[in-house]
């Protein structure tokens, strides 16, 4: 018999995290932060890394929990439930490389300042076609004396701004076949790489387009074996894409929290409109929407890790695309029951509107997913 529910110790860490957020992690901090430069709440990042939360699923060997997928998406429902800031998911994907195709030096030189908190780090892939096609990616890497030269743009990358490493997907054999297809480990401070912030309507999150103009790197950066990263490439989508749905998850429940909670104190006629037959319903309906896509978040983030690429990436999809839209939806739902005034800067619901909206879009919308489920059997 299967059980799918969580562990006590998955429990715990769920309620303490919520626990945690809810007093380091307000409102408040996430409208001041949204007026830095690179969008990072770094004592609150500091915070999270005393926890082990940067190295929740790095092996204790290499300094972390040695945790699972699921805890960690966990974690990432409570950080989408207090709409938390910064590059917390873009990071864990530059860990997930180096754990499955890093060499011993530079886990060694990047995995400490990634757990402390230290750095940063992000996935640059997308040059404005789809990510999961690798036609997509035409950014050159070749050869030179010692290492390698890197030319192209990436565009949407997730808190590039505030990164202090890129993990940039780049062609080092021409073409649009999946083979060819490398990984390389670009410091911010290289010459010729130059970041630039895009406007964005999520205030809670930096993304930037990236261009990189003769960069010269050594041939330590490269991540893996030459031209053999397409596999690898799709797996760290995937993550990204279960990153993305348990964040959802966790900001449409608090989305439905605060719309009630707002039901239950806002009058009209005399009358609490949460009273109201039809505001009743909306509730309902929001709760009905969202309840069931638990398990699918949950299930994809188990199977990232204990089932076949083709059927975790099956369920990576599911997830991604049914909270891209369940999230969007409730949170509309949210903000019509607020009324106008729901969308307004003086009340806190627009951050996760706003958000809501951007995770619909990242890393491949609902459409996106969809398509690849029909196919998914064929790449």
């Amino acid at each position: 018999m299967i059980d799918f529910g969580l562990t006590e110790d998955q429990e715990a860490l769920q309620r303490a995290a919520r626990e945690f957020l809810a007093a380091e992690c307000p409102p408040a901090l996430v409208r001041d932060t949204a007026g830095d430069g690179d969008g990072i709440p770094r004592a609150l990042y500091k915070k999270m890394a005393g926890l082990g939360w940067m190295g929740l699923v790095v092996p204790e060997r290499e300094g972390g929990l040695g945790l699972s997928t699921l805890d960690l998406a966990l974690v990432l429902e409570e950080l989408g439930r207090a709409v938390a800031p910064g590059p917390f998911l873009p990071t864990q994907l530059v860990i997930a490389a180096l754990l499955r195709a890093g060499t011993p030096a530079q886990r060694a030189a990047w995995l400490p300042r990634f757990l402390a908190a230290d750095a940063f780090g992000t996935l640059a892939v997308s040059e404005g076609g789809l990510a999961y096609d690798p036609a997509g990616i035409q950014t050159r890497a070749k050869k030179a004396k010692g290492g390698w030269v890197l030319d192209g743009t990436k565009v949407f990358v997730q808190d590039a701004p505030g990164s202090d490493v890129l993990l940039v997907a780049a062609r080092t054999k021409a073409g649009s076949k999946e083979t060819g297809i490398s990984l390389f480990l670009v410091e911010r401070a290289t010459k010729g790489l130059k970041v630039r912030s895009h406007e964005s309507f999520d205030l809670t999150r930096r993304s930037g387009e990236v261009v990189l103009k003769n960069v010269v790197v050594p041939k330590t950066a490269l991540v893996g074996k030459e031209g053999t990263a397409w596999p690898l490439l799709l797996q760290l989508l995937d993550l990204a894409c279960v990153g993305i749905a348990s964040d959802s998850l966790g900001g449409s429940w608090k989305a439905i929290e605060m719309a009630v909670g707002y039901s239950k104190v806002r009058e009209q006629f005399g009358r609490k409109i949460g009273s109201f037959q039809a505001m009743k319903h909306i509730a309902a309906e929001m709760v009905a929407d969202v309840e069931p896509t638990r398990s699918l978040v949950w299930f994809a983030a188990y199977a990232f890790e204990n089932r076949p690429p083709r059927e975790a990436a099956r369920a990576a999809a599911m997830a991604k695309a049914a909270l891209g839209d369940v999230y969007s939806r409730t949170a509309r739902r949210a903000v019509e029951m607020h009324g106008g005034i729901g969308f307004t800067w003086e009340f806190d619901l627009h951050l996760w509107f706003k958000r809501a909206h951007a995770n619909e879009l990242a890393y491949g919308d609902p459409v996106l997913h969809r398509e690849r489920l029909a196919t998914i059997d064929g790449y």
